[in-house]
């Protein structure tokens, strides 16, 4: 669709600058769309690597504190991890991957596992902790790499209507104005050459 401009040598400079920052931008865009693409696929090769690592502990940490409320009193297996001795820390940060702003974190497990005596509890109880122990700071790393992604296909949307803005609609209509304009020109400056060849046949006879 045509720019509603004025056939003008002014606006035909303007516009094939404006055209020839489009084109840069577009690709700089699709560069920038194919890097983010790039770290897509990447994170989801290591989400679902980290995902199989940590969902096999869990299951059996679960099925296991299933058994070990089965076993005894549910009662007492609850009051058992009511007072858990073992503390996660996280740092929090940030970081920018093509512009951007992606978490950080880096966790810290300290203290024991066990903050409960061995009388009136089961052994499977031990192995469900240990099991979920094991896997609680992978599981703070999966979540950050999980609102990366989410961020970066967020970003991916963002540029791809952008590249598709250009591409479609921004950069067709400047190109269709620029050689609308240079024919209202070339037929202007015909004209003009021939009023002055009338002129001077004028000035002749």
């Amino acid at each position: 669709m045509r720019l509603a401009v004025n056939a003008t040598r002014m606006e035909l400079l303007k516009l094939r600058k404006r055209l020839a920052i489009a084109a840069r931008g577009h690709k700089l865009l699709k560069d920038k769309l194919e890097e983010l693409m790039r770290n897509v696929y990447s994170l989801v090769d290591e989400i679902r690597q980290m995902r199989e690592e940590v969902e096999e502990p869990l299951r059996r940490a679960f099925a296991r504190y299933a058994l070990a409320s089965a076993q005894r009193d549910p009662r007492v297996t609850e009051i058992a991890t009511s007072l858990p001795a073992a503390r996660l820390a996280i740092e929090a940060g940030t970081r920018r991957i093509l512009n951007v702003k992606t978490p950080t974190f880096k966790p810290k497990l300290t203290g024991r596992i066990r903050s409960y005596g061995f009388l009136e509890t089961s052994g499977e109880l031990d192995l469900a902790l240990k099991a979920l122990y094991s896997v609680l700071e992978k599981m703070v790393l999966l979540a950050e790499k999980e609102k990366t992604l989410e961020l970066l296909a967020s970003e991916i949307e963002r540029t791809r209507r952008r590249v598709n803005a250009l591409e479609y609609v921004v950069i067709p209509n400047t190109e269709e104005t620029i050689s609308f304009i240079k024919l209202k020109l070339s037929e202007m400056e015909r004209g003009n050459l021939t009023r002055l060849m009338r002129i001077k046949e004028i000035i002749r006879g």
